[in-house]
């Protein structure tokens, strides 16, 4: 859920600039692809630096645990970086949404199984509020790269 409040700070306080006068970011769309980058760069570099801390979160029926804490970290950073890449916004967000999806199984297994993550709470209602945070994730970033609600196209 850290991953969602720091999206949602980054975003607003982007938006914010956006109100200020900072033109680029008057496009709401780009204020939540920076928040979205902003949280899955920093989770990603995340399970670079300690992937220790996700080795409880894999389920027993995943199989190479370290290898797979290091693609996805790979993954997070990579769809951070097209998102806000103009050419790769979409493509990145399409990822990024279907990464949520994938992921989804791991952290019912969690909520189900509960957990010790050092730097997470120890409450098991924690993991199952985190299930209902993932369909936010993934309407954000569908939304935010412009694949769905796209707007009418403006006549000249």
């Amino acid at each position: 859920m850290l991953f969602v409040f720091m999206m949602l700070a980054i975003a607003a306080l982007a938006a914010l600039f956006g109100r200020l006068g900072v033109v680029p970011l008057k496009d709401a769309r780009l204020a939540m692809r920076i928040g979205m980058a902003a949280g899955f760069f920093f989770v990603g570099t995340d399970h670079l630096l300690t992937p220790e801390r996700y080795m409880p979160m894999m389920p027993p029926y995943i199989p190479f645990h370290g290898e797979v804490i290091f693609f996805t970290g790979l993954c997070e950073i990579a769809g951070a970086i097209g998102l806000l890449t103009p050419r790769l916004k979409e493509l990145a967000a399409m990822m990024l949404a279907l990464y949520a999806v994938a992921v989804f199984p791991a952290n019912v297994h969690n909520a189900l199984n509960g957990l010790s993550v050092a730097g997470l709470p120890e409450a098991n209602l924690y993991y199952w509020a985190r299930l209902f945070f993932q369909p936010l994730i993934i309407w954000w970033a569908l939304y935010a790269g412009g694949l769905i609600g796209k707007r009418a196209p403006q006549a000249a």
